[in-house]
């Protein structure tokens, strides 16, 4: 099944990962072939694929009006992995396997965001639930600016049969949540085995999820506003746990 996959980063980031069969790319007529543009039409003819002028209301119309920058690509639909492909790639690079596991977040720009860090940081794949949240839709790829398209993302039935699964395999299953049990990340050793559970926007982690999870941490805060949106406190905790592993991965640039 295709989809149309829109705007400059996505499109660039989706030729540059190889992952999914490349079909066509239309570019909105009067857009110039320079900047992005120009590695993205460079890239698509060193994969052979075919670049179409079309007028500017073709591509509003199959990305629904969204911020296109006048650039489109047809793909087929996202290759999910199976969650033993996370762990595998995690071995791969003699890792300890670090995941981010979403529950029922529906709002493609939060996840998209979400997405984004989980690549900067290296993560080794996400974890989504099959039915009633997001999974990788063209909305969720550009709200990522791509970053989804050089991601291991599972989609399975039952989430918290999954994170069970995780733990016989000796992964620790970390909610981000709220309340008096929970903890702080410097009381928690998130240098081990790692699944960071995000719940979903207003509601958060189910209870199943949560009762699932080996330990729940949280988010000091001192200000007036008692929450922070769950794309914002989901990047901070993701950076925290990078940051407990040394910013394992990380290769300075010679100055």
């Amino acid at each position: 099944m295709s989809e149309y996959l829109y705007g400059r980063w996505p499109v660039l980031e989706c030729l540059r990962a190889g992952r999914r069969n490349i079909h066509q790319i239309l570019l909105a007529e009067g857009v110039e072939e320079k900047g992005i543009v120009d590695q993205i039409i460079s890239t698509a003819q060193q994969h052979s694929i075919g670049v179409r002028r079309v007028p500017r209301r073709v591509i509003d119309d199959l990305s629904h009006d969204a911020n296109h920058q006048g650039v489109a690509l047809r793909v087929e639909s996202y290759p999910y992995v199976e969650v033993e492909t996370i762990l595998a790639t995690a071995a791969e690079r003699d890792e300890k396997p670090f995941m981010l596991v979403l529950d029922l977040l529906k709002d493609p720009q939060n996840v998209g965001a979400l997405l984004r860090v989980a690549d900067a940081v290296g993560v080794h794949g996400v974890v989504l639930q099959e039915r009633r949240g997001v999974d990788i839709t063209p909305a969720v790829a550009s709200a990522s600016s791509g970053a989804v398209e050089h991601l291991n993302v599972a989609i399975v039935t039952n989430l918290v049969n999954a994170m069970r699964s995780l733990k016989d395999q000796d992964v620790w299953l970390v909610g981000l949540d709220v309340g008096p049990d929970a903890q702080t990340f410097e009381q928690v050793d998130l240098d081990r085995s790692l699944a960071l559970i995000m719940g979903s926007e207003g509601e958060g982690l189910r209870r199943l999820v949560r009762d699932t999870c080996d330990l729940r941490v949280t988010l000091p805060m001192r200000g007036h506003v008692g929450s922070l949106n769950v794309a914002t406190a989901g990047s901070i905790a993701l950076y925290a746990s990078w940051q407990a592993r040394g910013w394992q991965g990380w290769q300075r640039s010679a100055s």
